[in-house]
């Protein structure tokens, strides 16, 4: 993959994860106290600096060849999980995602919580928010930073894609106090769903020792392949008559007696 194609990929998912984490950081923000919000989103993003920082020379290191497998693996067990949970969305078997619902959410649980002092940090309770919320977004943009960085043995320019995601996301966030409600998130995640689907296909392939015509070249045939079966997918749930959109969303894994179909 090029310098282009890596750094694209990377910021797309990045910025994903991001947007959800200032969502958090936003409502701890608003509803208890910013400096303490900003506290608990800095160390978390500081830890999570010092993984990336540790552990992507220590990947780049395994054999291509094993490093290849257990980065497609990584990236299809990431990448069947949004585009599963996108397609049921698309499929209208899930709700789609509201960032203003979310941030709802998160300004009640943000407002429950008592105010504590600790550590010399005026609202222990905002810290905490913050930090839980951006370091489990966090995980999930490391996993990308080193599977995508450690592939070109470039994990330096995937950490600073990830970086430009969080910044542009979280300057936008703080700038205007209030949660994201434009950004078509759910779109993205059904973009970056087909992009880690078969980015991971093409690498655990490759990592198993099998051999993809073109090699490269190759991925202009998978990617069109994930993107028609999932939208192949969606227009099954979507169908009028709906007794094969119900079993493709019980494979899907959705219980239809529990969920109701989204008109």
């Amino acid at each position: 993959m090029n310098a282009g194609p890596l750094f694209a990929s990377v910021f797309l998912a990045t910025s994903v994860e991001a947007v959800e984490a200032t969502t958090i950081v936003l409502a701890a923000g608003v509803a208890r106290d910013w400096r303490s919000s900003l506290t608990g989103a800095g160390v978390a993003v500081g830890g999570l600096a010092v993984a990336v920082a540790a552990l992507g020379p220590a990947v780049e290191r395994i054999p291509l060849t094993w490093l290849r497998l257990v980065i497609g693996l990584a990236l299809l067990w990431y990448g069947i999980k949004w585009l599963r949970k996108a397609i049921l969305r698309a499929g209208g078997y899930l709700k789609l995602r509201s960032e203003a619902a979310s941030y709802e959410k998160e300004l009640e649980i943000a407002r429950a919580m008592k105010v504590e002092h600790r550590w010399g940090v005026a609202d222990w309770g905002a810290f905490r928010l913050s930090f839980n919320g951006v370091l489990l977004e966090g995980l999930e943009i490391v996993v990308i930073v080193l599977t995508f960085g450690a592939n070109d043995h470039n994990t330096a320019l995937a950490g600073l894609a990830a970086v430009a995601a969080v910044v542009v996301v979280a300057v936008a966030g703080v700038a205007v106090r209030a949660p994201l409600t434009k950004v078509p998130e759910n779109t993205m995640k059904f973009v970056v769903g087909i992009m880690l689907t078969s980015f991971g296909t093409f690498w655990a392939a490759e990592g198993a020792h099998l051999h993809w015509p073109g090699d490269d070249k190759a991925l202009l045939v998978v990617i069109p392949c994930v993107v028609l079966i999932s939208i192949g997918c969606v227009s099954v749930l979507r169908m009028s008559q709906n007794r094969a959109g119900s079993v493709l969303a019980a494979v899907l894994g959705v219980r239809i007696s529990g969920v109701a179909r989204q008109s």
